[in-house]
């Protein structure tokens, strides 16, 4: 059974016709979206699913949870907070579609003794191979070259891409996403440098350095690492000023880890030679963004982990996670 979001509260659907249901049957499961992957639902037969639509507010999830104390969320859009934790005394467990759990307060999760779990993994090679994508795009000029083909040039006696065998790569962050990024890297020949104060041991051909080294040394940087209080603004104009001028900048992770300002002056100078974005401070990224309208920049709406198959494995993640803390 499915329960539907904020504009149909207080409906429960069975088998497709909606019936009205005072009592729900089964406990609660919130989902912060409009949809779950069928192979995630499978597992979650003995819940009401309660969706809450495309774009959640916060305080439709508060409202959800006052309505339907579910004992577990499932997070893919929108936030998480101590109000919607209090609205839902049964809860027991947020689990996240994804491996970012920054969207859930976890402080306020662990104060609650609220058991916070991620699909660490689920999205991993979706994610790499954007990341990919995006370092492949801004090295060969890849949308400008399109443009210009699309509007009748031929620039092969002018134009010169970026060869990326043999120059340096940084990654700032080594866990799944990022170690699967570095074997690709490695694959096209590339040195591959990362820095990861959480990683215990790493592969063979990741050079494990400090970020002074890292910014130093590499012709691109790819950030592949969770967003904190601590790394807020990484990518700053004072680390941007240390970096090769020219490098190329990737990020895949959290908006929030790059100062967008300093990145734009960066860019505009020639300290940062192209930059491929997936992740922004403010999303969705609205009409108007600094960032539109500069070649330099490639932007993607933060897609990086939406694949149909990393769909189902971040689902199915996600709901495994929830019955592993329920049925412990």
């Amino acid at each position: 059974m499915a329960r539907c979001g904020p504009a149909h509260r207080g409906r429960v659907e069975r088998r497709g016709a909606p019936v009205s249901n005072a009592v729900a049957l089964k406990p609660a499961l919130l989902v912060t979206a409009a949809d779950l992957a069928p192979q995630a639902l499978a597992l979650l037969t003995d819940f009401e699913i309660v969706y809450a639509g495309k774009t959640p507010t916060d305080e439709d999830i508060v409202a959800l949870c006052k309505a339907h104390n579910p004992e577990a969320i499932i997070v893919r859009y929108g936030k998480v907070g101590a109000a919607a934790m209090d609205a839902a005394p049964a809860l027991r467990v947020i689990s996240k579609h994804g491996s970012g759990t920054d969207t859930i307060d976890k402080v306020a999760a662990q104060a609650r003794h609220i058991e916070v779990r991620a699909a660490v993994g689920a999205n991993a090679a979706a994610v790499a191979e954007q990341a990919l994508a995006l370092l492949l795009a801004c090295a060969k000029s890849v949308p400008k070259l399109n443009a210009r083909m699309q509007a009748g040039f031929w620039d092969k006696a002018t134009h010169k891409s970026v060869e990326l065998a043999g120059r340096t790569v940084g990654l700032i962050g080594l866990g799944a996403i990022g170690q699967r990024f570095a074997r690709m890297a490695l694959a096209m020949e590339m040195r591959v440098i990362g820095f990861d104060p959480f990683a215990k041991s790493l592969p063979a051909g990741i050079e494990a350095v400090d970020l002074a080294t890292l910014w130093r040394e590499s012709d691109a940087i790819s950030l592949h690492c969770p967003l904190t209080a601590d790394n807020r603004g990484l990518l700053n104009a004072e680390t941007l000023a240390q970096c090769k001028r020219g490098v190329i900048v990737v990020n895949t992770a959290r908006g929030g880890l790059i100062d967008e300002a300093a990145l734009l002056a960066a860019v505009r100078s020639g300290q940062v030679g192209s930059a491929g974005l997936d992740s922004f401070a403010v999303e969705p990224m609205t009409a108007g963004h600094p960032f539109q309208g500069d070649e330099r920049i490639i932007l993607s709406p933060h897609i990086g982990g939406v694949t149909a198959d990393a769909f189902v494995k971040m689902g199915v993640g996600a709901a495994e996670n929830v019955l592993s803390v329920l049925h412990a």
